[in-house]
């Protein structure tokens, strides 16, 4: 069968091209958007070789074919459907019109996070390492590396400065995403980040305490006093300001002559923002962001390795829906503000997560006679154990479904196991074996533990169902 035939097949499945409202493809999966999912012939789809999973996310159908393949077959596709070349930009645009206001703003969120994650996650991990220079009792009893060491110390203190630079000026990066995502100019984004974090200003982290002492230093306009407090290692006031700042640019781009634009256009954008921002915006959800973070922290701190459960077992069903990206802005929040909640307690999770979806396909590869699922068992797997669990999911658990739940079980387990023990990450990363790197070094023996308990508990579940299950493997 050659690639003109595959792809006619897939699109048969599919529902015919009358069926296919956008396509676009990325490294390993076609990307479509489709009138009705319901059309999809999902068994004739998973008996195909060439399909190696598909699973239905964000308003978009995927289906898993791997490098190089997908990029022939996606020719293919769309000379059949005479459409012409789409980007994955286009799609996305074509999905978001079949979202709910929920599935928008969970997306809305991770399109302005997931930008910054690399900068967010180099900071976090050089963080982990001066931590490992700095900890007493991690190499020696009761001493650190640099006490030990005294020429060390210059090297943590170097590694410390580069490690709290996206957390300082962490509202520059929200500013310029934010800024790009709402609409606005994302260099005026960036510009309001750098004024909420201005060196003139007070350092949002000793606000406390200058509330306490009456210190806290001030603007007096025409009688009326702003405080001038920074905002350092926040993410809701930018957040809020920057769409406040991205709606008056085009607004006034629509009332400005053209001959003024480029001169009063940024400079009353900026200046209006600035104003709302210290006055009104930036205080209320200053505030608004602390309730969100203590009552997230006193959650997990009350409710224990039962709150720790039940996150767990919930966490995969999030990805599913894809509302785990509205974590990322609760979890930067929580990493910002280290010296406050020790670090976060999400990242530990999804690694939890990731593990036990890993350890179900991998069981699955013991399990199940087909030299197929054999295959995208044994690669979904084993990416799972690395932090990407989609292909693992759908291509594998849910498609059995007992894994699936087996994994949610030990996920539970293993999550209520690194609650008790307090398990925190000081960084982002690949949520599952190469996370290691990014707990803090006093939790790794128990993170190690815990993806341990992680993949024994669900592999071993994952057997016992399957004698009962065996007719679907």
């Amino acid at each position: 069968m050659n690639d003109r035939q595959k792809a006619q097949e897939i699109l048969d499945a599919l529902g015919g091209k009358e069926n296919v409202a956008a396509a676009s493809h990325c490294a390993t999966r076609l990307r479509l958007v489709l009138n009705d999912e319901s059309n999809v012939n999902q068994k004739k789809l998973e008996d195909m070789d060439i399909v190696k999973g598909t699973f239905s996310t964000g308003g978009q159908y995927q289906i898993i074919l791997g490098s190089g393949t997908v990029n022939k077959i996606y020719q293919e596709l769309a000379a059949l459907t005479n459409m012409e070349e789409m980007s994955t930009v286009d799609v996305k645009d074509a999905a978001n019109q079949k979202l709910n206001p929920l599935q928008r703003f969970v997306k809305m969120l991770s399109d302005i996070f997931v930008p910054i994650i690399p900068a967010i996650v180099a900071g976090g991990l050089l963080m982990g390492l001066n931590n490992v220079l700095t900890a007493s009792g991690l190499f020696f009893d009761d001493l650190s590396l640099i006490e030990a060491y005294p020429n060390m110390a210059d090297l943590a203190a170097l590694i410390n400065t580069f490690a709290n630079a996206p957390f300082v000026y962490l509202p520059v990066l929200i500013g310029f995403s934010a800024a790009k995502r709402f609409g606005g100019n994302s260099f005026l984004g960036a510009a309001l980040g750098m004024l909420m974090v201005h060196p003139d200003l007070l350092n949002g982290n000793d606000y406390a305490v200058a509330k306490l002492e009456g210190t806290v230093p001030v603007w007096n306009i025409l009688g009326f006093n702003i405080e001038m407090v920074g905002y350092q290692s926040t993410v809701l006031p930018v957040l809020v300001a920057s769409y406040i700042l991205a709606q008056l640019e085009k607004f006034l781009r629509k009332i400005v002559p053209t001959v003024l634009d480029n001169l009063l256009t940024p400079l009353l954008s900026l200046f209006i923002t600035g104003i709302l921002t210290f006055t009104f915006v930036g205080p209320l959800t200053r505030s608004a962001g602390y309730f969100l973070t203590d009552g997230i922290v006193f959650l997990y701190e009350t409710a224990g390795p039962i709150g720790g459960a039940i996150l767990g077992f919930l966490y995969a069903p999030f990805v599913i829906t894809g509302m785990h990206h509205s974590f990322i802005a609760i979890e930067t929040q929580l990493l910002a503000d280290m010296a406050k909640t020790g670090g976060s307690f999400i990242f530990p999770t999804a690694a939890m997560a990731n593990i036990a979806q890993g350890a179900a396909a991998l069981a699955v590869l013991f399990i199940t006679k087909s030299q197929k699922l054999k295959g995208v068992a044994s690669a979904s797997g084993i990416s799972a154990l690395l932090g990407i669990t989609e292909p693992a999911m759908f291509g594998v658990n849910l498609k059995l479904r007992y894994p699936f739940f087996a994994a949610l079980v030990g996920a539970a387990v293993a999550n209520a196991y690194i609650t008790l023990n307090n398990v925190l990450a000081v960084a982002l990363g690949a949520a599952g074996l190469p996370g290691i790197i990014s707990i803090r070094p006093d939790s790794l023996i128990h993170y190690v533990i815990g993806m341990v308990i992680a993949f024994v508990v669900t592999f071993s579940l994952t057997v016992l169902l399957s004698k009962r299950y065996k007719d679907k493997a």
